[in-house]
């Protein structure tokens, strides 16, 4: 994902920060240091929030895992973590997934909640307020007590939203099921933006900001895998295209770039595919290693194939910042990419809206 920093792996999972939580951390540093708290306690109760996050987004893909679902990566947001998937779940798979991670913060609660009840005993919730090193314990307590419930709203994309989704899938098709809680997701992120704006509460407006592009997001995300349900890759990929050979420079790349509508190509050597430059590699290639520089240094090898009996709906989530190739074997047959996909969508959308009309 772009905008990220930073690669830790745990149990096989990369774990990226993205820049916006970097600055969070570096804010809630600044801010908590000086009270009644010493500023090695505050890095400590911000650091427990941040694994307690990181723990309930490990718990997403350790139940992920069983369903035979990969994660892809994990990435932090100020709002929270990120668990990306190879796959959608499942309404079912879905359920179950999406209660793990709050089940991480109520056990972590539950944990700390139970030592303080047999070691110190608990302070008074009102006394919670003033940051002290006391009480760091039961403010790392109350804070997975409060992810738990936060994530359990059900706006989607959140955990609850997630479970809302699943449940309703019961009775509806996965994708309606998908289009009903991305609704009540930004349902209610309207209210706590409004209740937030009313109440002079900017980071409720932050987080309601969020809450509703990531339902936004999700609703487009389902629309799209019905529209493409049923249809394989070769309904939507381009068949007249350009390509580099190997020995070629980056000004011949550019040259190409130029001459054609066309941001991405196959790089073939002896009729073989050996890679893909991207518009971005391209650029960025102009800039550091100069325009006589061969494209196989800057080429991508490692790019995504597809076969073109491909289910075009399972592809959606292969499609990255660049395109992807569809090959049969070792042939290449097509290019899958964003702009034509979009293309596809509204071609799609269009023959549906005439199909509903003539039934009309």
């Amino acid at each position: 994902m772009s905008g990220t920093v930073g690669v830790v792996t745990l149990f096989g999972v990369p774990i990226r920060l993205h820049f916006t939580f970097v600055l969070l951390l570096v804010f809630l540093l600044f801010i908590g240091i000086g009270g009644k708290q010493s500023a090695a306690m505050t890095a400590v109760y911000i650091l427990a929030l941040f694994g307690s996050v990181l723990l309930h987004e490990l718990g997403h893909a350790i139940v992920a895992k069983r369903y035979g679902i990969r994660t892809v990566e994990i990435v932090m947001f100020p709002i929270g973590g990120l668990a990306r998937l190879d796959r959608r779940p499942k309404a079912p798979e879905e359920l179950w997934i999406a209660l793990a991670g709050p089940a991480v913060n109520l056990a972590i609660a539950a944990t700390l909640g139970l030592w303080l009840v047999y070691g110190q005993g608990l302070a008074p919730l009102a006394s919670l307020n003033e940051p002290t090193d006391s009480n760091l314990a039961q403010r790392i307590a109350t804070g997975n007590l409060l992810l738990a419930v936060f994530n359990m709203l059900p706006a989607y994309p959140m955990d609850g939203g997630r479970v809302l989704r699943a449940l309703v899938a019961r009775w509806r098709s996965e994708d309606e099921a998908t289009q009903i809680a991305a609704t009540a997701g930004k349902g209610l992120a309207f209210l706590m933006g409004l209740y937030g704006l009313l109440s002079g509460n900017f980071i409720l407006i932050f987080i309601a900001m969020f809450v509703y592009l990531g339902a936004s997001q999700e609703s487009s995300v389902a629309r799209g895998q019905s529209l493409t349900s049923g249809y394989p890759v070769r309904a939507a990929m381009v068949t007249d295209f350009r390509y580099l050979n190997h020995g070629e420079t980056i000004r011949d790349a550019t040259q190409l770039l130029l001459a054609t509508s066309q941001q991405d190509f196959p790089v073939m050597h002896g009729g073989q595919v050996v890679g893909l430059l991207s518009r971005n590699a391209l650029l960025r290639a102009l800039v550091t290693v100069g325009a006589d520089a061969f494209v196989a240094g800057s080429m991508d090898r490692d790019f995504v194939r597809l076969d073109p009996d491909d289910e075009l709906s399972g592809a959606l989530s292969k499609l990255s910042q660049s395109a992807a190739l569809v090959m049969r074997g070792e042939e290449l047959v097509g290019m899958l990419t964003a702009e034509n996909l979009t293309e596809f969508l509204i071609l799609r959308q269009i023959t549906d809206l005439g199909g509903r009309e003539q039934t009309a």
